[in-house]
């Protein structure tokens, strides 16, 4: 009995080769580069003055005007050293009450047993339907009656509770690991300390991307401090690079500068979660 030896195939090349890699390359340096136009004309006009944003003889490189970020921090009209601390402030607690209550609520419909939960599930949907402007007046009815406009308490309670995150949350606990909270109620923990202890420390990726989606919301959020913050002292950023352009004159320079400050804390922020955020998003998907 004869036997053959096996035969060996040539092993298929994996990718598009040399010109396909190149041809990827230039096509993620092309797309990089029509990105970070935007960036580079900030920067540019912050450095620059009036004459050589709005002149005829556009230069590649601004002249390089350093007055100009003296000039939009000491501009007496216009307290923009203060407007950036507001918009610290209620981005920040704004973000960390939207994770507390939304999660909370989240987990709640997810694993608490109740048999209205569905309906109450079926409510907090029944909110995404409603538009903005629908409700935008009786909030600020509401506020003003409790004596919260210009104070940090009507920019960030009427935003702690959204419709959509509370959706995200319930979905992504309803596909975590019943066993982990099964193993926490053995050792004798209820729904809160199975939620704090053991799905917290599990979901910091999730909790990462959310964070970052509402902190970038809550940072460029301009029609509701705008109707909230009344006195110039509880103005937000966005109000005050509105406060740049008037009927009778618009600052270009400073309204560039002011820009590229205001985008500083995203970007840090934006750096400092990146390998979370896409983790998180992409868990945003589970089925329940």
């Amino acid at each position: 009995m004869t036997t053959t030896a096996p035969r060996v195939g040539k092993r298929r090349r994996k990718g598009g080769g040399v010109f396909g890699n190149t041809g990827l390359y230039v096509a993620v340096g092309i797309a990089a580069l029509l990105f970070l136009i935007p960036f580079y004309l900030i920067v540019r006009n912050a450095l620059s003055t009036d004459l050589e944003i709005t002149g005829e003889n556009w230069k590649l490189l601004p002249s390089f005007q350093w007055g100009n970020i003296s000039e939009l921090f000491d501009d007496p009209t216009v307290e923009f050293g203060r407007s950036m601390v507001n918009s610290l402030v209620v981005a920040v607690l704004t973000t960390v009450g939207t994770l507390l209550v939304c999660s909370l609520a989240g987990y709640g419909l997810a694993r608490i047993p109740y048999r209205h939960a569905n309906k109450v599930f079926y409510a907090v949907l029944a909110t995404l339907m409603v538009p903005t402007a629908v409700t935008f007046v009786p909030s600020f009815v509401l506020v003003s009656s409790l004596g919260w406009v210009d104070t940090y308490r009507g920019l960030i309670i009427p935003g702690l509770f959204s419709g959509f995150t509370c959706f995200l949350f319930r979905q992504y606990f309803l596909g975590f690991p019943k066993e982990l909270e099964e193993a926490a109620r053995v050792d004798g923990l209820g729904y809160w300390g199975a939620y704090w202890r053991i799905v917290v420390p599990n979901s910091l990726n999730f909790f990462a991307a959310i964070a970052t989606i509402t902190f970038i919301s809550a940072w460029n959020s301009f029609l509701w401090p705008l109707v909230i913050g009344q006195d110039p002292s509880s103005w937000t950023v966005q109000i005050a690079l509105s406060s740049f352009m008037t009927n009778q004159t618009v600052n270009f320079h400073l309204i560039f500068m002011a820009t590229a400050v205001s985008i500083l804390p995203l970007v840090f922020v934006f750096l400092f979660l990146q390998r979370w955020l896409v983790q998180g998003i992409a868990q945003t998907g589970i089925k329940g």
